[in-house]
């Protein structure tokens, strides 16, 4: 009669025992590696395909117009509402210890082009949330891979929708530039005008929110030609790396609704350098700007 017992399993050499144990150790450092920061490329280096993140074309260009101005750190001026903006590179983030250091804000990459989304979206934008921080998403434009209405839908699709709850802030349409490769993504001031505004109305068409227009003074005006046609409908974010007291703005717009001051900040909870950001105005009105209230 057979026997149904399993046999007994081979007795294992101590090296291989040893070898065995050491691989699971490593793939549990790995494993931890994988939530910790990771730093960006160096200035200059090009980024691989999806790694893009707010500031990344100014750090690949090596900071292609002097009014960008370098990352001054802690020079810069941090009083007032404070954020920050996040992506991958962050690794895992402690929202709880960044709402107890004062920050009040903060937009979180979501997607980037028509295929890319953000590894760690998920877990931030829940995080910050749970943790009181009036958060918000951003798309990284790649005007030269589809028309702006495709790149406004797949953003408002995964993580770029809006609701009133009072810590939900408008998307980012975060266009800059480009960090894989030419200024202006190969695209005339006419038809960079036009898909800025068509990727706006898409997505005001699916939200409901006008989109927040993140760029620098450089950038807007050489690739967009000083364009007027946006500062009645998107309030600006600016990217403007300096300790002065206030920003340099791209023409066509009145003013700033947010200022990126510096690139090298530091926060409680997160990991390495990370971007820091001031409202311009009080908290009443960032719950203003979230709640789409006048």
């Amino acid at each position: 009669m057979l026997s149904h017992r399993s046999p007994s399993p081979r007795r294992r050499p101590k090296g291989a025992f040893l070898a065995g144990v050491l691989g699971a150790v490593l793939a549990l450092l790995a494993g931890a590696a994988g939530t910790a920061a990771a730093a960006p490329p160096p200035a200059g280096e090009r980024l691989k395909p999806g790694t893009a993140y707010m500031g990344a074309g100014q750090r690949v260009h090596g900071g292609p117009a002097a009014e960008d101005g370098p990352s001054l750190g802690a020079l810069s001026p941090t009083t007032g509402v404070q954020g920050i903006d996040v992506s991958h590179w962050q690794g895992s983030i402690n929202w709880t210890s960044v709402r107890n250091a004062g920050i009040q804000f903060a937009w979180i990459k979501a997607t980037e082009g028509t295929g890319y989304e953000d590894a760690r979206f998920g877990a931030n934008y829940t995080g910050a949330y749970h943790a009181g921080v009036i958060r918000g998403a951003y798309h990284f434009a790649l005007p030269n891979a589809s028309g702006g209405a495709v790149q406004a839908d797949f953003f408002a699709s995964n993580g770029g929708a809006w609701s009133r709850d009072n810590l939900t802030l408008p998307g980012v349409l975060d266009i800059e530039h480009n960090p894989y490769g030419a200024m202006c993504y190969g695209l005339s001031t006419t038809q960079m005008r036009t898909w800025i505004n068509d990727f706006h109305t898409a997505y005001k068409a699916r939200t409901g929110r006008d989109v927040v227009i993140y760029t620098t003074a450089s950038w807007w005006n050489t690739c967009t030609g000083n364009w007027t046609g946006m500062y009645s409908k998107s309030p600006l974010w600016v990217a403007h790396w300096t300790s002065s007291a206030s920003p340099t703005i791209p023409s066509g717009f009145p003013t700033w609704t947010v200022w990126q001051y510096t690139s090298t900040g530091s926060v409680p909870g997160v990991s390495g350098n990370v971007d820091r950001n001031k409202f311009n105005g009080s908290r009443d009105r960032l719950l203003a700007l979230a709640n789409n209230t006048p």
